[in-house]
């Protein structure tokens, strides 16, 4: 679809919204969002496709990975800051320019030492028993109780990138990590409501795009619902929340893309949850 009808269409989809919260300062590149559509409640349709991933449960036993049947192991070395030049970008100049990145060129690693990491993180977004879709409404507080639930954790920030990008840095979970690809994932859905209507419930199963995966086997890390993730140095004690992975608007949708400034008690109609836990 064309740059202008994809604009014309969050154009039109901004005036039934009520921004709801404040981006993160620095970089400002990192908004997963356009500003129009942040915080944006949504009006479910009911979405009924069949699942074709693991429903979360009960903790499941530890294999000879270190994590859960239902988790997958990440470990490497993480780069705490990078630079993620963009060789095209798809919007036109205006409000929505810079924000979806057509093709990347090489990321580059501008931290002088890497963080080593060992840890696991689901495989799929959860999706409570006996339901077909990822749960949705949770705010970071409730996230973290589903997560403490299941004897796992919410994801710190850095330990979500990593688990998204891999050692190579890549900004989208998919690919070569440097293309974006609108039917890898569920992402860059313009029709996403009508003024005065709300938006639209999107939401597809969890593991349902099967080429939505990155390098270490973990799905839908880009789109389809928002996740939940603890800052690694919060600026406010009282707010250690971030969201991450976008939803399936036409977003950044990119693994460094954050949301902030909502706060801990936040939720909404497109925040889900993912969980990490400690390797053994």
């Amino acid at each position: 679809m064309k740059s202008s009808v994809i604009v014309s269409t969050l154009a039109i989809v901004s005036a039934a919204v009520v921004v709801a919260c404040s981006a993160r300062e620095s970089p400002p590149a990192e908004d997963a969002a356009p500003p129009s559509l942040k915080g944006s409640s949504l009006t479910p349709t009911g979405a009924t496709d069949d699942p074709k991933s693991n429903v979360a449960g009960n903790p499941t036993p530890m294999p000879a990975s270190g994590c859960p049947a239902d988790m997958v192991a990440i470990e490497g070395s993480y780069c705490p800051e990078v630079k993620q030049p963009c060789l095209h970008w798809l919007d036109p100049p205006g409000t929505y320019a810079g924000f979806r990145c057509g093709i990347y060129d090489k990321s580059q690693c501008l931290s002088t030492e890497r963080t080593p990491m060992r840890f696991c993180i689901d495989r799929n977004e959860y999706t409570p028993p006996g339901e077909q879709l990822p749960a949705v409404h949770h705010s970071w507080t409730t996230a973290k109780a589903v997560c403490e639930s299941q004897g796992k954790r919410l994801c710190l920030e850095s330990e979500w990138q990593f688990a998204c990008e891999g050692p190579d840095m890549h900004p989208y979970p998919y690919g070569d990590g440097l293309h974006r690809d609108a039917n890898a994932c569920n992402i860059d859905r313009t029709n996403l409501g009508k003024p005065n209507a709300g938006l639209r419930d999107l939401r597809t199963p969890a593991g349902s795009h099967p080429k939505c995966v990155n390098d270490f086997g973990v799905f839908d890390m880009s789109g389809n619902v928002e996740e939940w993730a603890t800052l690694d140095h919060p600026k406010d004690p009282n707010d250690k929340s971030s969201m991450k992975g976008a939803w399936w608007l036409p977003g950044r949708n990119t693994c460094r893309a954050a949301t902030t400034g909502h706060g801990e008690t936040y939720e909404g109609g497109q925040v889900g949850v993912r969980c990490c836990a400690n390797a053994s």
